[in-house]
């Protein structure tokens, strides 16, 4: 079953090479196979409570898949780039 991976940066990036350099990292990684990125920094309109600063939607075709993404060093390493660069939730759900 799809699995989706949210990730909700709550506030303004306060290390913009920090950023830069996850950004470039993620263009030029190889994405695992399965991982669709539905959204991406889009415009976001707030319908109930307050508005992310950003979010990204990645779909993966289930929940292992999503995790060996996520847990693997690879990603692990990247991450710390992310969270040094603004404060982030992310978020698992599986689809229908």
């Amino acid at each position: 079953m799809a699995t989706y991976m949210i990730f909700i940066r709550e506030g303004e990036v306060v290390d913009h090479e920090a950023m830069a350099a996850y950004q470039a990292s993620n263009r030029s990684g190889q994405s695992p196979a399965g991982l669709k990125p539905l959204s991406v920094y889009g415009a976001i309109e707030a319908m109930e409570g307050a508005a992310a600063d950003g979010v990204v939607l990645l779909e993966f075709p289930d929940a292992d898949a999503a995790k060996e993404w996520y847990y693997s060093p690879e990603y692990q390493e990247r991450a710390k780039l992310r969270q040094k660069a603004a404060p982030y939730r992310c978020i698992m759900v599986e689809g229908l």
